[in-house]
């Protein structure tokens, strides 16, 4: 099973090395991840033969302090606690250490720029007075940074020293020798050997063991600080999330703590609120912005039956929800256990780091003896020796380098959560720069993955509304989904008929009859099975079937009557994304299972390199392997399902979901919205991660190659140069606050899309097209676009139409109450709905330009945009 604990006591990456290791050695663990950022550890083990408490003893055991993480539902307190409690221990303990540092400061170096001191500290008579008062001084601030001391020494005993452990030999080195050189003054004054008396005068170091505590904890105030700022991404979410529901019982309704809804419960949700957990709408309908969660910009429209997630916003409307997930298993939570899991995994790059911090601090340890060693063996007195052995103590701290990776990984998987990017672990967030390849599923991956009707070709022997009634009645009784998208659009313009003898033929049609005619749709080889005459329908399908149209074939009374065209329609953005990939030097890939023609012209159309077509899903893994083979890093983007071969073969997989579904075992990355752009700025967020992570890494490592040989003295013989520990201290602790100060600039990342994504593309313009004696008579386009006109009437050119007007109707709209984009595109849906209308809304003037191809009454206009939610003024 796996396990996550919070994990206390962690100061550097030294820290987080010995509890891996601590953990990792244990028997039935077979894995173990440690996050010095989040101060957090998982571990997978076998529960048969350890538990829990074995493993926080162990962690114990290494000098830490270890507990399991709490299981509920995250809220804004329980992510926010752990910094408070830290910074509150900070601020008390700065409270106290900076006004008594400032005294000692001023007892201790006054003097020298003649400030006065009180009388009984100054000359030789007051000279053990003036070295005693520093030590009360000092006391209580080693007393309330204890902590320092007690890790510090503890992890020492135990073989495995961190930044703690450098602090506290550092200080307490100060602090010794200062109580060293009061007897030695108490000493030399009763024996009258002043020589003695005034040297251990002017050599004590009582200020330089406070200014390093008070230094670090100032530095590790800013840092911690600083960390908190890299939850903003979970902490947004969380304030999304109300505190309060609205309890739905017995017909009366009552405010109730959210933690106290469980399944099942009625919960009412009114206009400008968010919703407090997931649920099923049972009335009502209502927009929801969505764009917390999906990073969709435009509300989606909810009615009866759909599913609402917790956090996102009601835009309009009221209505009320059945609670079908709570706590943790919210996608809210689930969204946010993802970015967790993220932070607590480890990236590739960060392997070096933990090497080096695995043997840097006592590495460290030994460069301070031997400093002191050889600067003493030179001939140099003790207090220059001690000195330079204290600062390069100080200044090698390793908070930098531990911090380098996981504060980056942190803000950089927090910056696309907010995105709707869900990085389920650090190396994907890393590999994603990486990739040179990347492979695409077509169905509901570069394309919507629902049919939807693209031509009619109909005999003008029928009249169009009439064929359409008909073709909706027979369709209505199939569940086949070329069925259900004639079903889809037939149903704007006809109603059902009843239909008798109804048969369906797996694999070829269905036939019935209506009004007593019988009609029949299916393929070419159904027709001709029925002795119907196919010629009608190969002279005009064999264009269709090269733009990858399915073409469903219908005869009336055993006579050709129409073609009706099908395709799934190509996502609005999928060709942007490809452009945006070949920009990067990526190579693009697609498989399908489609035949070749489709696949061929979709790729044709989308510019895709390479396509594989009539592929099985174990064939994917197949050809994701030959990539791979051929040195290519490779990533396959897919709906998760029948892919999951493929995302799990590929060196990053990539699922494209719909907002809420986020458990995709075999992907790397969740889209959450199904975006084909935001794989293209997944890639761009990686490579700015991995770019600062680098930033990180050369600092923190030029830092400690800078200064550890200045801390050593080593300029000193040529350039009297050296370092005081008080000047290291405040040094060492600002890098760290440097490095989480360069990762945060993560955060003006923005995604830089081409083109706004239309979620639904169903609203698809219909080429219509009128045959009379084997020549196109007439052709129009419903739905969005105007009447057009074509010369060429040869059936090779029957998709290519050129658009022109003829005999349209204009009105214009005078409408109040639209405020927003959303505003603009209700209205144009409600009135794009109605037959025959086109509109087109101006949000600036408040008008909504109406085409029509005949009149449509005032009064049905007016009601449509006023059933809708708005106000008309005027109509002219």
């Amino acid at each position: 099973m796996k396990q996550k604990y919070d994990v206390k006591g962690m100061t550097c990456s030294a820290c987080q090395s010995a509890v891996y290791r601590a953990v990792s050695k244990i028997d039935s663990v077979s894995d173990v991840n440690v996050n010095l950022m989040t101060n957090t550890m998982s571990v997978v083990y076998d529960e048969t033969k350890l538990n829990d408490n074995d493993i926080i003893q162990v962690v114990k055991n290494a000098g830490y302090d270890a507990s399991l993480q709490n299981a509920k539902a995250e809220t804004k307190n329980s992510t926010s606690d752990a910094w408070e409690e830290q910074l509150k221990s900070m601020k008390l303990r700065l409270k106290i250490s900076i006004p008594l540092t400032i005294l000692l400061m001023y007892v201790s170096m006054g003097h020298m720029i003649n400030m006065p001191l009180p009388d009984f500290l100054t000359d030789t008579k007051g000279a053990v007075n003036f070295a005693f008062t520093q030590f009360l001084i000092a006391l209580p601030v080693v007393i309330i940074n204890g902590s320092y001391f007690t890790k510090g020494f503890k992890t020492l005993i135990k073989r495995s020293p961190n930044m703690d452990s450098l602090i506290a030999v550092g200080s307490s080195s100060s602090m010794i020798y200062g109580i060293f050189a009061i007897y030695k003054m108490s000493y030399s004054l009763g024996i009258g050997d002043l020589n003695t008396l005034h040297h251990y005068h002017h050599n004590l170091y009582f200020e330089s063991a406070v200014m390093i505590l008070t230094l670090i904890t100032l530095g590790k105030y800013f840092e911690t600080k600083s960390k908190r700022k890299t939850n903003e991404a979970i902490t947004s979410l969380l304030d999304l999330r109300p505190q309060f529901a609205h309890l739905v019982s017995d017909d009366t309704i009552k405010d109730v703590s959210v933690d106290d809804v469980v399944v099942g419960n009625i919960l009412q949700i009114k206009s400008g609120e968010s919703i407090p957990v997931d649920g099923i709408i049972i009335s009502g309908n209502a927009n929801i912005d969505e764009s917390a969660i999906t990073g969709e910009s435009i509300p989606v429209e909810k009615s009866i039956g759909d599913k609402v997630i917790g956090a996102t916003i009601n835009k309009s409307g009221a209505f009320e929800i059945k609670v079908i997930s709570t706590g943790s298993d919210t996608v809210l939570s689930k969204i946010i256990e993802l970015v967790k899991d993220a932070n607590a995994t480890k990236a590739p790059i960060e392997s070096m780091a933990d090497k080096i911090a695995g043997v840097f601090v006592p590495v460290v340890m030994l460069l301070a003896v031997l400093t002191f060693i050889v600067w003493k063996a030179l001939g140099y007195d003790f207090e220059f020796a001690l000195n330079l052995a204290i600062s390069v103590l100080v200044i090698s701290c390793p908070c930098a380098l531990g911090l380098a990776t996981p504060v980056a990984i942190m803000v950089g998987s927090g910056k696309g959560a907010q995105n709707g990017l869900l990085f389920k672990n650090a190396e994907s967030l890393e590999l994603m720069q990486g990739l040179d390849t990347i492979v695409f599923d077509k169905t509901g991956t570069l394309t919507q993955g629902n049919p939807a009707v693209t031509d009619i070709i109909l005999l003008q022997d029928f009249d169009k509304k009439e064929f359409l009634t008909l073709a909706l009645s027979l369709e209505s009784n199939s569940q086949q989904p070329l069925a259900q998208a004639i079903v889809n659009y037939s149903k704007n313009f006809s109603s059902n008929k009843k239909v008798s003898s109804f048969e369906e033929i797996s694999g070829r049609g269905v036939k019935g009859i209506i009004d007593e005619k019988s009609i029949m749709a299916g393929n070419i080889q159904f027709m001709s099975e029925n002795n119907i005459d196919i010629d009608f329908f190969t002279k005009y399908s064999a264009q269709l079937q090269e733009q990858g149209k399915t073409p469903v074939f219908f005869a009336i009374d055993n006579k050709p009557a129409s073609i009706i065209a099908i395709a799934d329609i190509i996502k609005n953005t999928s060709k942007s994304a490809i452009d945006e990939l070949k920009s990067l030097n990526i190579k693009t890939v697609m498989l399908t299972g489609d035949n070749k023609k489709t696949a061929n012209y979709i790729a044709e159309n989308l510019g895709i390199d390479e396509c594989y077509s009539e592929v099985m899903p174990d064939q994917k893994d197949e050809i994701i392997t030959n990539l791979k083979n051929q040195g290519k890093t490779v990533g396959m983007v897919g709906d998760g399902i029948n892919d999951s071969p493929a995302l799990a073969r590929a060196d990053v997989g990539i699922a494209v979901g719909a907002g809420t579904d986020i458990a995709i075992e075999s992907a790397d990355v969740v889209l959450m919205k199904s975006d084909l752009q935001d794989v293209v700025t997944a890639i761009k967020l990686s490579k700015q991660t991995l770019k600062n992570i680098k930033e990180n890494l050369f600092w923190a490592f030029f830092y400690n190659i800078l200064c550890i040989p200045l801390a050593m003295g080593i300029f000193y013989p040529a350039f009297k140069l050296s370092l005081n520990p008080m000047i290291g201290s405040l040094a060492m602790s600002f890098s760290s606050v440097f490095v989480v100060s360069n990762a945060l600039r993560l955060r003006n990342f923005k995604a830089d899309k081409k083109v706004e994504y239309v979620k639904e593309q169903m609203s698809l313009d219909v080429n219509v097209i009128l045959i009379n004696n084997n020549k196109i008579s007439d052709r129009y386009t419903v739905k969005g676009t105007e009447k057009i006109n074509n010369a060429d009437n040869s059936a090779e050119n029957i998709i290519n139409t050129s658009k022109s007007e003829v005999n349209k109707m204009k009105k214009t709209m005078y409408i109040e109450g639209m405020t927003c984009k959303h505003c603009k595109a209700r209205v144009e849906k409600v009135l794009n709905e109605l037959n025959g209308v086109t509109a087109t809304v101006n949000l600036e003037e408040k008008t909504a330009v109406l085409e029509m191809d005949d009149n449509v009454d005032n009064d049905i206009l007016k009601n449509t945009v006023e059933d809708a939610g708005y106000d008309v003024k005027n109509i002219e």
